[in-house]
């Protein structure tokens, strides 16, 4: 009874990956700033971890389209 149904738990490991991604996006936003802020800032790895931000966007973009249900209006 405490076990949760095969539909629950795809949804429930979908979310805690989503929170991951979405703290990774941040732990990176964060790196960019403050590589922006120093002083002769290092171009090459801003430019890399801004691609990398938005291979994580599209990752969590994907995931949440595959939680928020279909509706046609």
């Amino acid at each position: 009874m405490d076990e949760p149904s095969q539909d629950e738990d795809p949804d429930l490991s979908l979310r805690v990956t989503l929170a991951t991604l979405r703290q990774a996006h941040q732990d990176l936003d964060a790196a960019v700033h403050a590589l922006e802020n120093q002083r002769a800032p290092n171009q090459l790895q801003i430019t890399r971890l801004k691609k990398q931000k938005l291979a994580l966007r599209d990752k969590i973009a994907a995931i949440d389209q595959r939680l928020t249900p279909d509706i046609i209006a």
